[in-house]
């Protein structure tokens, strides 16, 4: 995957682009020659995080809110001229909801309503709609690739993780469903996650972490995602691939 046009011609819509695992894959993606669509809820923040990206152009999108959605799908779709790939990565962490809550997990009854509703609604309701909105039109053009991103099994299940858990959990579940309702169409739905945690904002500042945890770079999916969008991935679908994993899991793939 050497060459810097693999990509070349592919248009790519990345949700929560502006930062974290998002941005490296705006990055990513960008450099293997694609254009890129990055999604925010500011146009300050997409604004900023596209400067200095060839090919890659902010777009400013609330993925809990239709409306806004709807109108960002229109915007990237009139600019690009189609929509080839969903990267459905954007996310609220549990530090919204709980500053510290490395240190001090809360009981899920701690937990405010509206802060579980934003958790959800971002990280689930979020995909959501957006594969709602392009699923129709990658339906029409006869194909297309959807990339959820997730999160590891243990921290779904983790004690003091609600709302982030549940939401991580579900939209497992939403691109597991998906990939089925989508198995006889020329669209391709797979997982992809880091395979830790990650050096990104959803980690609190000023919290001294475990010496035992050894946190990711986001770079970590670049590799993965670039492969995911690319011609050699066009038959690979309802998998869930771990990014700290991926050349071991392609040789395999490859040997099989």
């Amino acid at each position: 995957m050497a060459a810097e046009q693999d990509l070349m011609g592919v248009r790519v819509l990345v949700t929560g682009g502006t930062s974290g695992l998002g941005l490296a894959m705006v990055r990513a993606l960008a450099g293997a020659g694609a254009r890129v669509a990055l999604t925010g809820r500011t146009a300050q923040g997409v604004g900023e995080a596209a400067s200095g990206i060839p090919g890659a152009a902010g777009f400013v999108a609330d993925v809990r809110d239709q409306a806004s959605v709807v109108g960002a799908v229109d915007a990237v779709w009139d600019a690009f001229g189609g929509i080839d790939v969903l990267v459905n990565n954007a996310g609220l962490g549990m530090k919204t909801v709980n500053p510290d809550f490395m240190a001090r997990p809360q009981g899920f009854w701690d937990v405010p309503v509206e802060g579980f509703r934003a958790v959800i609604e971002t990280n689930l309701t979020g995909y959501f709609l957006m594969a709602r909105e392009i699923t129709p039109r990658m339906l029409a053009a006869g194909h297309g690739r959807i990339v959820n991103i997730s999160m590891n099994h243990s921290t779904m299940n983790r004690k003091g993780f609600v709302p982030y858990g549940p939401s991580r959990a579900g939209a497992e579940a939403l691109s597991r469903i998906m990939a089925a309702d989508l198995a006889d169409t020329g669209i391709r739905v797979n997982m992809l996650l880091p395979g830790g945690a990650t050096r990104t904002g959803m980690l609190p500042s000023g919290t001294e972490l475990p010496a035992s945890l050894q946190l990711l770079d986001p770079e970590v999916m670049a590799v993965p995602v670039v492969w995911l969008a690319s011609k050699e991935a066009a038959d690979v679908h309802d998998e869930r691939i771990i990014a700290t994993e991926f050349d071991a899991w392609r040789s395999q793939r490859l040997s099989a």
